[in-house]
């Protein structure tokens, strides 16, 4: 058979080949050439992540005739011996078939003699938590106190099954799942030197399916470009996965979230006629619904969704779509996930899920731009409407008034607190209001995030004046001030978090600000008046009359200039 896969073609040989893992590669670059590399390793992951390639390349560069080196050469006899498995001193064995006590204690009675062709006897044992407890007994005292010249890879995907007495006898590297941009970009590189012509696209989708896997990407890429006939595209890669393109997936949760069931049951229906695999279109849309909560809670986390593609439909879906309902359907769909693993009828319950999120209601947590806005609109019909009314009975003079106690409150009549704001004005510093406002503007962009309709009520506003834990805010229109006290709670807890310490307010109406103001500033002066003439009369009496008013006091004696 003339045709090897991409994966056995293109399998890593050298430590650069080996994408997403530049932790551990690095690592045994450095302890080659340092020559502080130990005489046993574990290598853990998931599957097709480059671990026993590693563990090849690894054997190769320390027995290299042109090392030590960074990387294996690949073209003396000692690292073409072990590439094609003739050097015998490099023994791959797998634990799923070899697992019995014999076949570790044949390694062991072999590990005292000395390499035949190269430097060191590698061990490379894959899927090693397969082998039976007497195996692991057996093959203890040898990790325990190897001869020199041998080193132990050990590579498994379930490390938890391990003995600790083992692990703690191996240097642990932990591979991780590869990124869908490095595998995409691998990809990419390999249908280049192969003179293929794949979609970017349909690498992005083969990447996304692959589950983090190198050798399952390059398996379903094999298999698509098979499967089509001149370019690889994103249908051809979506007809060989058995996946749902992300414009549909955008379809069907559009529909279940404007509980629109006929059409949603229709896309569903029409998915499963097509041939799709009913428990991968559950899979893609539970990681679909993840991504976009994701993305909607921060969109500096596009590099680490796993299935959307972040274009103009999927930032569309994000802003339609509140966080609530988004984690009700996750919790829906896994649900069925779990039932359809033991039904012969999955369609059933993926139309049942589909009908109980549909029943969700709509609760948006934070309002959109398009609900400011119409809050927003709906605020300044209202204040047109109350300066019409105001104009047509003559009551702008009475707005320079405070309003009478026994006036009945209600939704567009604001009792201003005189005497409390005049005792922040007694309190209230230069400094404090200086804060106040240098921090407006992110206190103003805080309450928005957290409340779109707060925000909305206070956005015609200022501090106009502050004391240590109070700020006298100002409003253009009296409404503002009821509307801004209906969300109290909201406000100051925002305005807290920004001035770093607990913080209240109090509205006031511009004009009847303005009123105070003035009426403050007139009594300050009055009073500063007041103190220096008396300060003047104290110095021009002189210690007689001074004597006289502490004997007598001021209700009793008289001073006539002589």
């Amino acid at each position: 058979m003339g045709y090897q896969a991409l994966y056995r073609v293109w399998r890593p040989r050298s430590f650069e080949d080996v994408v997403g893992q530049e932790h551990i590669t690095r690592t045994l670059q450095n302890a080659i050439m340092q020559d502080k590399f130990t005489h046993a390793y574990l290598f853990s992951g998931p599957r097709g992540t480059g671990k026993t390639s590693a563990a090849k390349i690894f054997a190769k560069a320390v027995n290299c005739e042109n090392g030590p080196a960074l990387e294996p050469c690949n073209q003396c006899s000692a690292c073409l011996g072990i590439q094609d498995g003739s050097i015998s001193d490099v023994v791959e064995i797998d634990a799923a078939s070899n697992n019995g006590v014999e076949q570790i204690r044949d390694i062991r009675d072999k590990v005292k003699y000395a390499p035949s062709s190269v430097t060191y006897k590698v061990y490379i044992i894959d899927e090693v938590h397969m082998l039976s407890i007497g195996a692991f007994n057996a093959l203890l005292k040898t990790l325990e106190e190897p001869p020199r010249h041998v080193i132990f890879i050990l590579a498994t995907t379930e490390p938890h099954k391990i003995p600790l007495t083992i692990i703690s006898r191996c240097q642990r590297f932990d591979f991780k799942r590869i990124s869908q941009a490095v595998m995409a970009d691998r990809m990419e590189a390999i249908v280049k030197a192969e003179n293929l012509k794949v979609t970017r696209e349909a690498l992005e989708v083969v990447a996304l399916t692959a589950e983090g896997g190198m050798r399952d990407a390059l398996s379903l890429l094999d298999q698509a470009i098979s499967y089509s006939e001149k370019e690889v595209g994103l249908d051809d890669v979506l007809a060989v996965t058995g996946s749902v393109s992300q414009a549909k997936l955008s379809h069907v949760i559009r529909s279940m979230f404007e509980h629109k069931i006929q059409q949603a049951l229709l896309d569903i229906d029409q998915l499963i006629q097509e041939g799709k695999d009913p428990g991968r279109f559950v899979f893609d849309l539970i990681y679909y619904l993840r991504d976009a909560l994701l993305y909607q809670t921060a969109p500096s986390l596009e590099n680490v969704l796993e299935r959307a593609i972040v274009d103009d439909t999927f930032k569309e879906l994000v802003e339609l779509l509140d966080a609530e309902w988004i984690q009700l359907a996750i919790k829906e769909l896994n649900q069925c996930q779990q039932e359809i693993k033991w039904t012969n009828s999955p369609k059933v319950f993926i139309e049942v899920a589909v009908l109980k999120i549909c029943e969700q209601p709509k609760k948006q947590s934070m309002p959109s731009d398009t609900t400011y806005e119409k809050l927003e609109r709906k605020i300044n019909e209202l204040e047109k409407a109350i300066n019409e009314r105001s104009q047509s009975t003559s009551e702008t003079v009475q707005q320079k008034q405070a309003p009478r106690r026994n006036t009945p409150k209600g939704r567009n009549s604001y009792n201003v607190p005189y005497e409390r704001i005049r005792g922040v004005l007694g309190e209230a510093t230069k400094a404090s209001l200086k804060q106040a406002r240098s921090q407006w503007p992110n206190f103003m962009e805080a309450l928005k995030q957290q409340s779109a309709q707060a925000h909305a009520t206070i956005q015609n506003s200022k501090p106009s004046a502050a004391s240590d834990d109070i700020v006298v805010i100002s409003f253009r229109y009296e409404i503002h001030c009821t509307l801004a006290l209906e969300n109290k709670q909201t406000i100051e807890l925002v305005l807290s978090q920004v001035m770093g310490k607990e913080m209240t307010f109090i509205p006031i109406p511009e004009a009847n600000w303005q009123t105070l103001r003035e009426e403050y500033v007139r009594k300050q002066r009055q009073q500063d008046s007041t103190d220096s003439f008396q300060e003047q009369q104290e110095e021009n009496e002189g210690p007689v009359v001074e004597e006289a008013r502490k004997l007598f006091g001021d209700d009793i004696i008289e001073i006539h200039d002589s």
